[in-house]
């Protein structure tokens, strides 16, 4: 995404211009556009007019329009499959598409204040966002999304036996570039012979391959992984590379050193987290976002189960963690920071500032990655603590403080009534 301009005063409030490029950049518009905020984008609106001889045209008027958002939709392009046909069931993803609802506050001649209108942001069109406020996630997703050469850094093939899914996995995102279903027949004695297992598998591989060369720009990848239980990702493997030697293919065979083969338990697209945590993954992908994020969530689930006293979930006991001083890693999911309570996001934003402030590190984990999910299906916040602290013991603490408060309160209250 292209900063065009911004604007924002020492007091946080003000406002960017920005040009998103790629489906990413519509992720990163969708976590930084709140309700309240002021979006001006171009629109297209259909205008009717009246002749002085009575008859009515209409014509489509393009405009600037200025909205105080009410709602944000974002619709990310998955991929669809199509029903099976052999060879050839496989479905292409749209692109990211981010709608914007709100009343108008800026008046022209075509559209008054206050009517409710829909804007549709698009790549390669400036708008422009305002807030009464620019907190610090807000900055620092801003500055996230308009890093120059950003971009997807994995792809992988996701596969089980005539099944598989064709992935990018970006520092945000990871995006079903297309899914394949290819039928299989099962080897049976006396009804399905070897010959038609065969041909059904190279269907399978040549659709395989056919998908991988137009979906994934192996030239830029950093790594390329091929997953599956059992072989099925060695037979692919071995299939590509056949393959591209027979077709002198000279981008996958420069390329060999990219693809990494890796045992996942189940051939369905969440198994991407094992993907991640994997060694021979994590290795060369270590200092990117969200192999930094599988590995602190695995550290977290394995410490939850050996060393509970150390791994705390949820918002309040996250925060009775961070008021101590205990966090060493706060997991946090954006999710939290989309609410459309001011309130609830602000309880957020200063957790991950009192943990940063305390010399612990805040990773706010992507919902548009697999980690993201299992990180929501567990309240969306969790914490790794720098030494242990005992639940129980620090709800009493709390408690006991607030009652404390609260007595000396009425006293005070008390001594002034008198």
């Amino acid at each position: 995404m292209k900063l065009v301009n911004k604007h924002i005063d020492k007091d946080g409030k003000g406002y960017v211009t920005l040009r998103p490029e790629e489906d990413e950049d519509m992720w990163h518009i969708y976590n930084l556009i709140q309700v309240g905020d002021e979006v001006r984008a171009p629109a297209i609106r259909r205008v009717q007019n009246t002749t002085t001889t009575g008859s009515v045209s209409s014509e489509r008027i393009r405009l600037n329009l200025t909205l105080e958002v009410t709602r944000v939709e974002f619709s990310p392009g998955a991929s669809a499959s199509t029903a099976p046909t052999p060879g050839n069931n496989t479905g292409d993803t749209g692109t990211a598409s981010l709608q914007i609802s709100g009343r108008v506050t800026s008046e022209n001649q075509y559209v008054k204040m206050g009517a409710f209108h829909t804007l549709d942001l698009e790549a390669n069109r400036d708008f422009k966002l305002g807030k009464e406020e620019w907190d610090s996630v807000a900055l620092e997703r801003l500055q996230e999304a308009c890093v120059e050469g950003r971009g997807a850094d994995v792809g992988a093939v996701v596969c089980g036996e005539g099944t598989a899914a064709i992935c990018l996995l970006s520092e945000h995102m990871t995006v079903i570039r297309q899914r394949i279903e290819v039928p299989v027949p099962r080897k049976r004695v006396g009804s399905t012979t070897l010959h038609e297992k065969e041909q059904g598998l190279n269907r399978f591989y040549s659709t395989l391959y056919a998908a991988l060369l137009r979906h994934l720009p192996i030239a830029t990848l950093r790594v390329i992984v091929i997953a599956s239980p059992g072989f099925v990702r060695d037979a692919v493997y071995d299939y590509i590379f056949a393959e591209a030697t027979r077709t002198n293919n000279r981008t996958i065979l420069s390329a060999r050193s990219k693809f990494i083969r890796v045992h996942i338990t189940s051939p369905h697209v969440h198994s991407l987290v094992e993907v991640l945590r994997s060694p021979e993954v994590s290795s060369q992908l270590r200092e990117s976002k969200f192999a930094r994020e599988g590995i602190a969530l695995d550290k977290f689930f394995k410490m939850l189960a050996n060393d509970e006293m150390r791994a705390w979930y949820g918002p309040e006991h996250v925060r009775l963690a961070a008021e101590r001083g205990a966090v060493g890693t706060l997991l946090i999911s954006d999710e939290l920071f989309r609410s459309n309570d001011l309130k609830e996001r602000k309880k957020y934003v200063e957790l991950v500032e009192r943990v940063r402030q305390g010399g612990g590190e805040a990773l706010i984990f992507s919902s548009m990655h697999e980690s993201g999910q299992q990180l929501n299906q567990l309240t969306g916040v969790a914490a790794i603590l720098t030494f242990p602290l005992d639940v129980e013991v620090v709800e009493q603490e709390e408690k006991e403080a607030k009652e404390e408060a609260e007595k000396e309160a009425k006293e005070e209250a008390a001594v002034n009534g008198a």
